[in-house]
Order: structure tokens, then C-alpha cells, then sequence
């Protein structure tokens, strides 16, 4: 026996050592995991207990004065309608979309009464700015008395009347839930100083009273009338009009801006349509936004001494080349009768008012 704990015991006694080393390091790993797992239980437990806090708060920040417990979803009226198709176009004669997936407005392909009763549902305002200085005054008469039969009918609408001349705005009788505010604008001696000023006072307009009174807002020529139905069918976060004489054309026709020291420059290789700036809609963002780049560039160029070949429409559709509309408007809401008929134009539904351009703006 002490032979054998002479050669044997030391190796024994460093086994045991080793086993009792080992359970301890086993039972402590598995303590400190039954303490961490207690204390992650009485965590979630907190967590659980706010749960319904914690959701509420997370709401609020990203939308808040939400009551998300009173949300409500309305449903439309049983309308009759011819069913759509989802294999055959509305109409193959034109285009109906952008490559960017924006509508391009034609009459026939759409069903205004399924839109105008969702849009009902928003209980929104639109607000109709037009500009009338100097001899353009003598247009707002029958620009105004085709609005009130054509323009949104049924919808709440401010008319923004910009002029030099407030005594000169027409005192015409009003439907319900139309109202028409006067807003004083300075006479440039310019014709060119006066388009490209509009930029800049509707941007101003915006941030101190459209956005109390309207949620879109729709920008026209004075010199223009409604000569058909104008509803919620043309607006959205941006919208621009297809120029009359250039809906058709390559873009190596469009009179864009190719002069690269003015801030309105478009590359040759650059750009979708030509969209003319007698006629746009948007929200009160989107137009806010796309008045204040267009006046900034405008700005910039004044300090150069430039001016863009066509003013502010220029800046507008250099804007539209990078800042793509979310729906474009067929030539029927612009069109001049002196530019004749064409087949493809179902209705005309906002018209040129024959004149002297150069008599006008002299």
C-alpha cells in the first residue's frame, strides 16, 4: 500500500483536483446562466406590463396627434360601371404612361366617378392661382365665369387673384363653398420680369396663407378659359401639362434651355417632354418645393446676367427633368383652337383666348 501511494498518489490527488476544479466550473456556468435567465424574465416582464405604452409611444412619434383607437375607414358608394379590363388599354391611339409609371390624363381612360368619390373622402380644398397684371386684367372675367361652371365643381375652391389692379377684379357671384381673395402684385415693365416673378410670390403665398386654406393648388394662365369639366382627375403630388406644340416631337425640338451657363441648362441627351407653365397642379409641398428651386435658379441667373430662352418655364421644366411629375396632362388642358383640330384630342377642356400677344404684352 505505501508502494502504491509512493508512485501513485500524487497522480491521484491531481485527478481529483481536477474533477472538483471542473464540476465547480460547470455549476458556476450553470448558475450564471439561471441568474442571467431570471433577470431577462423580470425584464420582459416590464416590458410586457408597458407594452401596450411602449406601441403607443412609438406611434405617437411617428405620427403624432393620431388617435389610432378612433381611425376609421369609409367605404365608397355602390357605384354602376362598365368592368375594366385588365388585358385590354382604355385607349391605344396615345400613350397613357410614363416610363416612370406616372398617368398621362386622356379623355376615356379613367372612370371620374370612382375618383371623385374617393377623393371626396379626403374633404380637401383646392386652391386656383392666376395671374392678371398690367393689360392681362381685361382676361379675368371670362377666366373666372368659366371657372365656376367647369373648374372642381362640387369641391371647395379658393381663387388666389394676383394683379396690379385689385379695383379691376370682376365681382362675380360665387357658388357655395367658393371663395376668391385678392392679392396685390407689382407691375414689372417687363412681360419676361412678371412670368418669371410669379415663381417667387407664389412660393411666398404658400408659406404664409395657401397652407392654412387649401391642400392643393393649381396654377393657370390669365389669358386662358375652361371650355369643359376640370376636376380632382389632374391633381396629385406634382402635375405638369404637355405643351401643345410639342407633344409629339423629339426632344432635340423642345426648347429647352441649351445654354450651359444659365441655371435652367438641359443636356442634349437629357429630358422626357416639354411642359408648358400656363397650366400645373401639386399639392401645397409639392409646389412649394418646386417654386423654390426655380426662383433659386432664376436668382442665379439675374447675378449673371442671363435669362432663360423661355423665363421661368425654362427653370420649370429643367425642375420636371430631375423632379419627375407623378401625372402629366394630355394637351386637352392646354390647346389653342388656332392650332386646329386633331383627332386624338376627345375633349378641350382648357383653351387659349385669341389675342395680340404683342399688344398685350407691350
Amino acid at each position: 500500500m505505501k508502494q502504491f501511494l509512493k508512485y501513485c498518489g500524487v497522480p491521484i490527488i491531481l485527478f481529483l483536483l481536477v474533477l472538483m476544479v471542473s464540476f465547480w466550473l460547470h455549476w458556476n456556468e450553470s448558475f450564471i446562466f439561471i441568474i442571467s435567465r431570471y433577470k431577462s424574465y423580470i425584464t420582459n416582464m416590464g416590458r410586457q406590463e408597458s407594452i401596450g405604452d411602449s406601441k403607443e409611444n412609438a406611434l405617437e412619434g411617428c405620427h403624432p396627434g393620431i388617435e389610432w383607437d378612433k381611425l376609421q375607414t369609409t367605404s365608397l358608394p355602390n357605384l354602376k360601371y362598365t368592368k375594366p379590363s385588365a388585358l385590354q388599354l382604355p385607349r391605344t391611339d396615345v400613350n397613357i404612361l410614363t416610363p416612370w409609371l406616372a398617368p398621362i390624363i386622356w379623355e376615356g381612360t379613367y372612370n371620374y366617378d370612382i375618383i371623385n368619390e374617393q377623393f371626396k373622402q379626403g374633404n380637401y380644398s383646392i386652391g386656383l392661382v392666376v395671374f392678371a397684371v398690367k393689360k392681362y386684367v381685361q382676361f379675368l372675367p371670362e377666366f373666372l365665369r368659366t371657372a365656376e361652371l367647369y373648374f372642381m365643381v362640387g369641391h371647395k375652391v379658393h381663387y388666389y387673384v394676383f394683379t396690379d389692379q385689385p379695383e379691376a377684379v370682376p365681382n362675380i357671384t360665387l357658388k357655395t363653398n367658393r371663395f376668391l381673395h385678392v392679392v396685390e402684385s407689382e407691375p414689372y415693365k417687363r412681360w419676361q420680369d412678371v412670368s418669371m416673378q410669379r415663381m417667387e410670390s407664389i412660393h411666398q403665398h404658400i408659406s404664409n396663407q395657401f397652407y392654412k386654406e387649401v391642400d392643393y393648388l393649381v396654377c393657370a394662365d390669365s389669358d386662358m378659359k375652361f371650355n369643359d369639366y376640370v376636376g380632382v382627375e389632374i391633381l396629385d403630388e406634382l402635375v405638369a401639362t404637355l405643351h401643345p406644340a410639342y407633344y409629339g416631337t423629339e426632344r432635340n425640338h423642345f426648347p429647352y434651355e441649351r445654354r450651359g451657363v444659365s441655371e435652367a441648362y438641359i443636356p442634349a441627351d437629357e429630358g422626357d417632354f416639354y411642359y408648358m407653365a400656363a397650366f400645373y397642379a401639386g399639392t401645397v409641398k409639392g409646389i412649394y418645393k418646386m417654386t423654390q428651386v426655380c426662383y433659386d435658379g432664376i436668382q442665379k441667373d439675374r447675378k449673371k446676367g442671363v435669362e432663360a430662352v423661355w423665363q421661368e418655364e425654362s427653370h420649370f421644366n429643367k425642375y420636371l427633368v430631375y423632379h419627375k411629375p407623378t401625372k402629366v396632362l394630355s394637351p386637352e388642358y392646354i390647346w389653342d383652337n388656332g392650332m386646329g383640330n386633331r383627332t386624338i384630342l376627345k375633349k378641350k377642356r382648357f383653351i387659349a383666348v385669341p389675342k395680340n400677344h404683342n399688344e398685350i404684352r407691350n
